[in-house]
């Protein structure tokens, strides 16, 4: 789909006549990222990260697959094999450095991707199946991630795989059988590290395949934009190239800047210092944690410490266990719903005041000190401090967010982007205050539509 005004592909040469006759590719790419994809013309720097999400995807896979040349998934020859690329494969040392930091770049351009949407309100209609294939591929990158990080089989290796393998025996009747089957054993051994190098082979292609349909259903209401405000048209729009691709571009050059940095200067900043020395499942470490991107998911699993009684008796509901392995999932769960969480008609945080502070005063706070807490050991006041900081999470999402949509009044939106950018618009004049021309899927009638 495409808005009327659209440029169409036209072939300039024999040969790009053919092509199209044949296998339009070309036109496919000039409709989908050049200048036939009118986007639109206000969109900041926090659009860049999709981009950079799928450049890290690339180059993990590309990387990944090198590694897996080299790579022998047998406990006895794992952690000798991570030293012989090291050490003996011409550029193993930056494969491996630029795949483990890579990671960590994946997930840092995905967290700003989804806290942009967060702010911007980026789930609402019609933009909910994005959305939800966006939380699809958060938990894909997950799964890939905690078993990548087994593959090493240093100490934090097994005592990670241990631990997180081990939340599976807390499900009633069917946990231990289950995490018994999984794992391939009692314990992680041979058979869980075959299995976790399979599938973290394999699920980078999964989340290729779920991030085509991501950009697909993009591509049907068309992109967002900070003032949550719909195209009308066609001077609301620009191409996407080249304007977005030299956007784009910049962006890109920043973060190989700090990528490269990172690669040959501090390869080891974000890496666990117990992951050089091999696995001892008679030997634990004194601190067992998760690589930091699942430092607030962690922090959530350990708050729960008490079991869920029947009051005045011993009677136990649920296990801490479960209750902790529960809320680490619902964490997360809990964002499929924000669609309908967030009753606001108004998208743009910048114009929803109370919505606003409850974000930069409430949900940033809170998370950064879920990132802290997650790293941090088991004790006082560390768990007391994740108790605050996951009851605030829920109740951000469930409670906070659907209360202030419904009561907060929203600041009054520009007619169209085109005002929000120049500060007028001769087709919007005398309708800067209607804000309900904004609402989520509220377009006014007489606005141009897309067009398939």
């Amino acid at each position: 789909m495409s808005f009327a005004w659209a440029k169409q592909y036209e072939p300039q040469t024999a040969f790009t006549k053919w092509m199209d006759e044949k296998l339009p590719l070309p036109r496919l790419v000039y409709s989908a990222v050049g200048a036939g994809y009118p986007v639109p013309r206000n969109l900041n720097y926090m659009w860049n990260f999709g981009v950079l999400a799928g450049f890290f995807l690339v180059l993990q896979i590309v990387t990944g697959v090198v590694l897996a040349m080299h790579y022998a998934s047998n406990t006895e020859v794992a952690f000798g094999q991570v030293e012989h690329i090291m050490r003996n494969v011409n550029y193993g040392w930056m494969m491996r450095y630029a795949h483990a930091n890579g990671a960590s770049f994946f997930f840092i351009v995905i967290y700003l991707h989804i806290f942009r949407g967060f702010y911007y309100s980026s789930y609402k209609a019609p933009r909910e199946m994005i959305w939800l294939l966006g939380v699809v591929i958060f938990l894909l990158m997950m799964a890939t991630a905690f078993m990548g990080y087994v593959l090493p089989w240093g100490q934090m290796s097994f005592w990670g795989a241990k631990v997180i393998t081990g939340l599976f025996g807390a499900i009633p009747v069917v946990g231990e059988p289950l995490q018994v089957w999984l794992v391939g054993g009692f314990a992680p051994g041979n058979s869980a590290l075959n299995r976790f190098f399979s599938l973290h082979f394999l699920l980078p292609f999964v989340i290729a395949g779920v991030v085509i349909l991501h950009i697909w259903a993009l591509h049907i209401p068309g992109s967002s934009n900070p003032t949550g405000v719909e195209v009308k048209k066609e001077s609301d729009t620009i191409p996407f190239h080249p304007y977005y691709t030299a956007k784009d571009g910049f962006g890109l050059g920043v973060i190989l800047i700090l990528f490269t940095f990172m690669l040959f200067f501090l390869p080891n900043m974000l890496g666990h210092p117990d992951n050089y020395v091999e696995a001892n499942p008679l030997s634990t470490p004194a601190l067992i944690v998760p690589e930091w991107y699942f430092y607030p998911f962690y922090a959530i699993l350990r708050a729960f410490t008490g079991d869920l009684t029947i009051p005045f008796t011993d009677i136990i509901l649920v296990p801490a266990k479960l209750l902790g392995v529960i809320a680490m999932f619902a964490s997360i769960l809990v964002w499929f719903f924000l669609p309908w969480l967030d009753k606001s008609p108004v998208r743009s945080g910048h114009y929803r005041p109370m919505f606003k502070k409850f974000f930069w005063f409430g949900l940033i706070p809170c998370m950064a000190a879920l990132f802290y807490l997650g790293g941090a050991k088991p004790e006082e006041p560390f768990i007391v401090l994740s108790q605050i900081a996951t009851a605030y999470y829920f109740l951000h999402f469930l409670v906070i967010l659907p209360i202030v949509s419904q009561i907060e009044i929203p600041k009054p939106l520009p007619f169209s982007i085109t005002e929000a950018v120049l500060g007028k618009d001769e087709g919007g004049a005398g309708a800067a205050t209607a804000a309900t021309d904004m609402s989520a899927g509220d377009a006014p009638d007489a606005s141009p539509q897309p067009a398939e």
